[in-house]
């Protein structure tokens, strides 16, 4: 099973996609911001990243580059809610692998995690 880390700044967000991920059986690290999860990947390597677009400190964006900096072979899943169709094609731009939107449908996370963790 994959290391997934979950970042995202609301912690209902987080605790949502964190028990839906430990439930089918992954390995979950968690963040609730850019620079948290810079820390947390430098320090654990996870296998896929789900970042949340908008955050504040540093948004999703932003730690996407740095992340694909500090390791380009980084996976990151960006988590988007509706309506930052703008945000997504940066992201995919920068390096994100694909986006889910909220609020994800469990099958479509667990597709995420199949398709992109190694």
């Amino acid at each position: 099973m994959a290391k997934v880390l979950v970042v995202d700044d609301a912690a209902f967000m987080r605790t949502r996609l964190s028990n839906l991920l430990r439930q089918a059986g992954h390995e979950v690290l968690e963040a609730n911001n850019g620079f948290q999860a810079l820390e947390v990947y430098e320090d654990q390597k996870p296998d896929l990243v789900f970042m949340d677009i908008t955050m504040p400190e540093m948004d999703g964006i932003e730690a996407l580059k740095r992340l694909r900096a500090l390791d380009p072979e980084a996976r990151v899943v960006m988590c988007t809610a509706l309506g930052q169709q703008s945000m997504v094609i940066e992201a995919v731009k920068s390096g994100a692998k694909d986006f889910i939107v909220k609020p994800f449908q469990p099958e479509r996370v667990l597709q995420a995690v199949e398709k992109w963790a190694p």
